[in-house]
């Protein structure tokens, strides 16, 4: 990796991690970095619409969220919010701003809510002021914005993440396989 590069592979959030760790963490610990996480909020929001959309929920209903920054090397770096459909998340883990044990996936899977596919849009946009001042942006760096929803066997969504983060440093990997 170069100076200030990270590598995303999505595959890696979208499995319990071995050892139950924190994913984020432990993929900035094989390139020599500090990776952290805060979550910053969590609880019943009303349903963004194109969260709504993705969740198969009526526009403005409620919907499970939690918000997270990540951090490298101390430096916010990313903006995270993850939601759930009410019938998924509410009273438990997920609606709450603790650290979850072992991570949301594998609470999900307890749960009986695997993820076997996942969808990712990915978009460059200029970022809202409090996007801006988390991530301690210049007036005119745009954001790149991550869109990844994940489905179970029977097509069902499970969550829907978006993220936002500053395009410098950053490098996104997919592996597809063919046939």
């Amino acid at each position: 990796m170069g100076e200030g590069e990270v590598i995303g592979a999505s595959t890696h959030y979208l499995t319990t991690p071995q050892g139950g760790g924190d994913v984020w963490s432990a993929e900035a610990a094989s390139a020599g970095r500090r990776g952290a996480q805060k979550i910053v909020s969590a609880g019943e929001v009303a349903a963004p619409e194109r969260v709504a959309d993705l969740l198969g929920v009526g526009r403005g209903d409620p919907v499970v969220a939690r918000r997270r920054i990540m951090f490298l090397d101390g430096e916010p770096c990313e903006l995270t919010d993850t939601y759930y459909s009410v019938e998924i998340a509410r009273g438990t883990g997920l609606a709450g701003t603790a650290k979850i044990r072992g991570g949301a996936v594998r609470l999900l899977a307890e749960l009986g809510h695997v993820g076997v596919r996942a969808t990712e849009d990915v978009a460059a946009r200029m970022p809202s002021e409090s996007e801006r001042a988390v991530l301690a942006l210049r007036a005119d760096e745009p954001v790149i914005e991550l869109t990844r929803l994940t489905l179970d066997a029977d097509d069902r969504p499970v969550q829907v993440d978006v993220m936002v983060m500053p395009p410098r440093g950053q490098k996104l990997r997919y592996e597809i396989r063919i046939g």
